[in-house]
């Protein structure tokens, strides 16, 4: 305890951040895998230069650590704590470029003490390797820009290249650097520099796999990205309630304190630059030029499309720092008394789950369902099991059962990256099957009164079994629907 005292007297904001580390490391054995976490590691148990939905990183990731501590759920997601640690590590030598000692030491324990850092530390996404390579990237860049450090550029190009492998909103880093450039009036110059053209073109490069696994599958990915989200955009309907939930979950990941001063602190420096015409110096500019097009572009949209809670993560990185600069440190502990309450109550709900997810988005009672599901299967031998929900129960139970798990591309609908690991329907033809449907808001623990058309159009006959409840204790917490499907018919 004399260790611990003395570490807090000295170093309080540090102390504050390895607790809130420790707590999420101890949480680690308590999870079970997220939809995400079984998802990203089929992509690594199928490697390939990009996939369907995303860029490989985490997937590659995923895959490292397994091969060497063995695929278990605690092996997930301490990749996730690993590599999300390093990029708190990342982060504290990036604001010590901009802050001084006591503002930087504020700065990562404001980051560090948020549910941002947490979701990251144990839920698999793109966004776990993006951050890291963003902030990284940030670094070189400060170095290549402030410092004048011509080989900082080639480290910059190769570190956003990486980023844009890990996900496709890396792209905002290129655009945050030239949108500095051109606002700058001492910089401005670089934009004629060799290096920074060179810096382009080596992230370009870094990216090459990308652009060619889409080059070989019809630009799919990028297509899926962009055309249906843009078309979505494009019919500009007014949804309130979208915008107030885009608030409610970002004041979530950031806590209060610390949304809404960022939100103060913008608003007054937009008003400054609008009013005044008037802008801050360089180094605020450059914080402000990676933080603001991901900060104000997805609330532009989130009164028309539904903002996910990840997708301006990355602008948070140096938006934090900013923050920084100017909130109190009363105001800071008020927002690490916040995020202690709710952290309890985070690890309370993980321990003990008293409040059942009304949603597949759960880590709790996977593994029970994949020991039902192939219990079940002894009894219905010779029959190959698929679900149909995205890709959620499909990835569960390929990450816990050691079969090939189908989706719904048994119906022949999209289904993701499982319509690009090799499938031939076709030799499924004339087998049966076992059709696991969840049923994420139930209520009861009958069977479904009604049977889903595909089954009657791509099966020959079918049986709705008894549903397999998951329990907690002597709790009933979720429920799939079962159905034996007789003669595939693709």
């Amino acid at each position: 305890m004399n260790i611990v005292s003395n570490l807090y007297k000295r170093h309080p904001f540090l102390t504050i951040l390895l607790a809130f580390q420790l707590f999420r490391f101890l949480l680690l054995p308590f999870f079970g895998p997220m939809p995400q976490d079984a998802y990203y590691d089929f992509y690594g148990e199928h490697l390939a230069l990009s996939y369907f939905d995303h860029p490989g990183m985490i997937g590659y990731l995923l895959r490292l650590f397994t091969t060497i501590f063995g695929k278990y759920v605690f092996v997930i997601k301490l990749a996730d704590f690993v590599v999300t640690f390093t990029t708190l590590f990342a982060f504290y030598h990036l604001a010590g470029l901009f802050l001084s000692k006591r503002k930087q030491n504020l700065a990562i324990v404001l980051i560090g003490s948020t549910f941002l850092v947490s979701i990251l530390s144990t839920v698999s996404t793109p966004d776990v390797p993006l951050l890291l390579f963003w902030t990284l990237s940030l670094i070189a860049l400060y170095h290549a820009v402030f410092r004048q450090q011509k080989l900082a550029w080639l480290l910059a190009g190769l570190l956003m290249g990486l980023a844009f492998d890990s996900k496709y909103t890396a792209v905002l880093l290129q655009f945050g650097l030239i949108l500095f450039l051109i606002f700058s009036n001492k910089y401005r110059k670089l934009l004629l520099s060799g290096w920074f053209w060179l810096s382009l073109l080596i992230s370009v490069l870094v990216t090459f796999p990308v652009f060619y696994w889409n080059y070989q599958h019809d630009f799919v990915s990028f297509l899926f990205q962009s055309k249906t989200r843009t078309g979505d955009i494009s019919k500009f309907q007014l949804k309130p309630n979208l915008f107030l939930g885009t608030i409610g979950t970002q004041m979530f990941l950031l806590l209060p304190v610390a949304f809404c001063g960022l939100v103060l602190f913008t608003v007054k420096f937009l008003k400054k630059v609008l009013v005044r015409w008037k802008l801050p110096n360089d180094q605020i500019l450059f914080l402000l030029c990676f933080f603001l097009p991901a900060f104000l572009g997805f609330f532009l949209i989130s009164p028309i499309y539904w903002v996910k809670i990840n997708w301006m993560m990355p602008g948070y990185i140096t938006g934090i720092i900013f923050l920084a600069v100017f909130i109190s440190q009363k105001s800071a502990r008020i927002n690490i008394w916040i995020a202690a309450v709710l952290h309890v109550a985070f690890a309370l709900e993980v321990i003990f789950y008293p409040v059942p997810i009304k949603s597949d988005d759960t880590w709790f009672g996977w593994k029970q369902l994949a020991n039902q599901v192939q219990i079940l299967q002894k009894s219905y031998p010779n029959t190959f099991i698929f679900a149909a929900d995205g890709y959620k129960t499909s990835a569960e139970l390929s990450f816990f059962l050691p079969q090939k798990i189908y989706a719904q591309n048994v119906f022949y609908q999209p289904a993701l990256q499982f319509d690009y690991v090799g499938d031939n329907m076709l030799l499924l033809r004339g087998k049966n099957a076992l059709f696991i449907d969840s049923d994420p808001g139930f209520h009861d623990r009958l069977k479904s009164t009604t049977v889903p058309s595909e089954i009657k159009t791509y099966f020959k006959d079918n049986v709705q079994l008894e549903p397999i409840i998951i329990k907690n204790g002597n709790r009933d917490v979720r429920k799939f629907w079962v159905y034996y499907c007789e003669g595939y018919q693709p």
